[in-house]
């Protein structure tokens, strides 16, 4: 635990899983000093389209599947007020944001409460954009501002998006790059900068997809004891067992702060990697702003 409160970057690779390959180094490296896990999703609506899949699995993350259930992705028009309680009000006043091009994800996450930027408002200039990201976090030339716009900034890639020249996943792997290297050399940064990067599969479409699979039934060397083995806690919710969790396809997780997150064995970003050696294991996705939350100081501890 750290003893002041950590401003957390969130990376959001929505369905650039698939597309994780050796080339992408800085995304690899990033997963060899992180502490490494797997979201879990519930299964998703038959007939979804891509825009209902995008907003669903980023409410997932925001914990705000009630907040989605009552908003019309096919609507034009803003959803600009919502019962759902904002993220200042769930979360101790906490100042979040958003980046996305996405018209559906600006519009859920206004409602939320998040400031929402597009991309081309984050090149206004010629500074590099994980500058221009962490300074809305209150990081500026290496130094901690004592206030900050920001206390918590999720910046959102989806597949085939180019942003600055560089397409999806290449651009996930340079804007990791380009933070792993300001948490090394500015030290005042990589204590207190806490960064996350989660990649999803985005839609599931055949059975190719079960080999993703974090059930230990599912595993090669499952045998006929498997059954015996107790229920991990992502698998239920206040007591009661999830039913909708979807064993296949969750998104991968690695979370990266220097001297606070624990480093296990992950040598790369990969399924495979993860669930040999991973450190985590499975948590459900509705849980992972409260984590995040907890190391700004604005949420208990959730889990051990």
């Amino acid at each position: 635990m750290a003893d002041k409160p950590s401003r957390a970057l969130v990376l959001y690779g929505d369905g650039l899983a698939r597309f994780i390959s050796p080339a992408q180094t800085h995304l690899h490296s990033f997963a060899s000093r992180a502490s490494c896990a797997f979201l879990a999703l519930p299964h998703s609506p038959p007939s979804e389209n891509e825009d209902s899949r995008i907003i669903r699995e980023f409410a997932e993350i925001l914990d705000s599947t009630e907040a989605y259930k009552n908003l019309d992705v096919k609507k034009d028009k803003p959803q600009e007020t919502c019962a759902f309680p904002s993220v200042a009000e769930r979360f101790m006043g906490m100042k979040a944001a958003i980046v996305t091009d996405n018209l559906s994800l600006k519009s859920f996450g206004s409602m939320l409460g998040f400031k929402v930027f597009f991309w081309n408002e984050m090149s206004e200039n010629d500074d590099p954009l994980a500058s221009k990201l962490v300074k809305l976090l209150g990081f500026q030339d290496g130094k901690i501002l004592d206030t900050s716009d920001f206390e918590l900034v999720f910046v959102h890639v989806g597949a085939n998006t180019t942003i600055n020249g560089f397409k999806d996943i290449e651009f996930a792997n340079h804007l990791v790059g380009d933070l792993l290297h300001m948490c090394q050399s500015d030290s005042d940064v990589g204590s207190r900068l806490h960064t996350s990067v989660i990649l999803s599969y985005g839609a599931t479409v055949g059975d190719n997809d079960l080999e993703f699979s974090v059930s230990n039934n599912n595993h090669k060397n499952a045998n006929e004891l498997s059954f015996l083995i107790p229920r991990q806690s992502y698998m239920t919710k206040a007591g009661k067992l999830r039913e909708n969790i979807r064993p296949h396809c969750p998104m991968l997780l690695a979370q990266y702060q220097n001297a606070v997150t624990r480093v296990d064995m992950v040598k790369s970003f990969s399924f495979k990697d993860f669930i040999e050696n991973g450190g985590n294991l499975v948590i459900p996705a509705d849980r992972f702003v409260h984590e995040v939350a907890f190391k700004l100081w604005k949420a208990p501890k959730y889990g051990a």
